[in-house]
């Protein structure tokens, strides 16, 4: 359609827009069955993309940004198929309810399908009724139908309580006030010294991987808001104090 893919990049969430119509039809198939689609609308440039390096696979990245989302605990991307010609997907890169982002530390084994549809719960979008008695029996969910929350984590047994605790971590505020306090102290500081700051103290329920991420994701967010400064490379960066901005 001689169209131009937009990309709209505000502080919290990313905005891509393409015209033409949703080749899968709904995103819930996609995510359901997990193998590259079988029609592409240029196969030959498809082809030479995946030659050439520039994407990982073939009809592969629709699941794969639900779960890369899913590994920061953050919201699932929202697909707007409204207009039968027009693409638009929303990225968001910030918590909207920190029971959804806590229940996804506490319950790692969780689907993707389970976990799109606490997605929904948490901004309000209405489920199917045999969805949420699933998620109702599952302790995922709670309140009446259709108004439903997503349930708060508990841990009742004493025993449980303090674990529940390293499980779920801090408030990301909580964090990124120890770097900023690490870096006007003793900067310019290494990534090896903020990670040897943080990995112990975040999540007990995240990866190795998952811990690093988190913390790329914290200086990407205070670099943003000025409080420090890298006046190293990417690859070898060393952290400053910075001006915040007001």
């Amino acid at each position: 359609m001689r169209g131009r893919i937009q990309v709209v990049e505000t502080l919290d969430a990313l905005l891509l827009t393409n015209v033409g119509g949703f080749l899968p039809g709904r995103v819930e198939a996609v995510i359901e069955q997990d193998a590259p689609l079988e029609i592409y609308r240029n196969p030959f440039l498809a082809e030479a993309m995946v030659n050439l390096n520039m994407i990982d696979t073939q009809g592969g990245g629709i699941r794969k940004m639900f779960i890369k989302q899913r590994e920061r605990f953050f919201p699932m991307p929202d697909y707007d198929l409204s207009e039968p010609e027009r693409v638009k997907v929303t990225l968001r890169g910030r918590v909207l309810d920190e029971r959804y982002t806590r229940l996804l530390m506490a319950r790692s084994g969780l689907d993707l399908a389970t976990i799109v549809l606490l997605d929904k719960v948490q901004k309000g979008v209405r489920i199917g009724a045999d969805d949420a008695r699933r998620m109702k029996v599952a302790g995922l969910v709670e309140g009446r139908y259709p108004n439903l929350i997503v349930a708060g984590p508990v841990a009742a047994v004493t025993g449980q309580k303090a674990q529940h605790i390293r499980n779920r971590g801090f408030d990301s505020r909580y964090y990124r006030d120890m770097i900023v306090a690490l870096v006007r102290e003793h900067g310019p500081v290494s990534r090896e010294d903020i990670d040897r700051l943080l990995l112990d103290k975040l999540p007990e329920v995240l990866t190795e991987e998952q811990k690093v991420n988190r913390i790329h994701n914290l200086l990407r967010q205070l670099v943003k808001a000025g409080d420090i400064v890298n006046i190293g490379s990417r690859r070898w960066p060393r952290w400053v104090p910075g001006q915040p901005r007001s």
